[in-house]
């Protein structure tokens, strides 16, 4: 559905995408994730021909973006991080008018923007003016635009931004439904979501892309995995400097509440340092409230490619 080949961008010497290649199939929800100016936004704008790329190609079901722009942005819907809408115009109005934009005719925007307002759940504020809304209902108002021509391929570049955790939520059952019909790819920084949502994982970093597989592989080819979580009274001892030299921990953060200190140890792939960990607290009269494994998740796998010190 999207190809992508030696793509690259420039901005008066500074390189934001430089020569990267990724495909995503037919089907697939794809999470596009990177530290912020890694590329993913310049990436995102070029596929949906709102920018030119300096060198490279990129197609969408078979269309280049370039030299086809039309068709290719027929097969596709656009949702980017600033939901540019026009607030002055009711819902409804505003899907009509958006529906007849992208190509959809006669009877047929009826029938386009009665589902996608169903399908994003505006039927409650279909005739209210868009700068009444709340940043959730805009959100939708712009995931509704994205759909209302019934695109292939959907690109939703941080689709949550601004929600509260229902809103969230919503949005996250909202785009899994999509995946059913809808090839996606989705940029987020809510990792927890990605690893919910998507079947594959691509990492972009300093405009290169650094990891693409599926979550499970990349949680497996880790050099750190997850952690431990030590509550304790430590008295007058570093508790920092002492946990960070015991073997296999990569660093050692603390929060402190009163006399007690939560330590939270990064720790090397395949190590449970907990019974290590709980000798040391002995010897050191430590009282102990909590000793507890974490397991790895991406965040984990994102720290460790966009940290050159991971």
């Amino acid at each position: 559905m999207i190809k992508v080949e030696n793509l690259s961008k420039r901005y008066a010497g500074i390189t934001a995408i430089n020569n990267i290649s990724f495909q995503v199939d037919r089907g697939e929800i794809v999470g596009f994730l990177g530290p912020n100016g890694a590329g993913k936004s310049t990436t995102m704008r070029i596929l949906s021909s709102f920018m030119p790329a300096s060198s490279g190609r990129a197609s969408i079901a078979g269309c280049d973006v370039f030299e086809n722009s039309l068709e290719a942005r027929s097969h596709l819907g656009y949702m980017p991080e600033n939901v540019p809408l026009y607030t002055d115009m009711r819902v409804t109005e505003y899907l009509n008018y958006r529906a007849a934009l992208k190509g959809v005719r006669g009877r047929r925007i009826r029938e386009r923007v009665g589902d996608v307002k169903e399908l994003c759940n505006l039927k409650d504020v279909e005739n209210k003016v868009i700068g009444t809304l709340s940043k959730g209902y805009r959100q939708r108002v712009g995931l509704a635009d994205a759909l209302v021509h019934d695109p292939d391929l959907l690109i939703l570049d941080e689709p949550t931004i601004g929600l509260d955790p229902n809103q969230i939520r919503q949005v996250r059952e909202l785009i899994k439904n999509l995946g059913k019909r809808h090839t996606i790819l989705l940029s987020t920084h809510i990792l927890p979501e990605v690893e919910m949502t998507c079947s594959r994982v691509i990492i972009i970093n300093k405009g290169r892309i650094e990891a693409s597989d599926t979550p499970q592989n990349l949680l497996s080819q880790l050099r750190t995995a997850g952690g431990v979580r030590l509550e304790a009274k430590v008295g007058n001892d570093n508790g920092i400097e002492i946990l960070s030299k015991i073997t296999g921990v990569k660093d050692v953060s603390v929060e402190k509440e009163g006399d007690w200190n939560t330590f939270l140890l990064r720790v090397d792939a395949n190590s449970d340092l907990r019974e290590e960990i709980f000798r040391l607290s002995v010897e050191r009269k430590w009282a102990v409230r909590e000793l507890s494994r974490r397991k790895a998740t991406l965040e984990d796998v994102f720290v460790e490619i966009t940290h050159a010190d991971a």
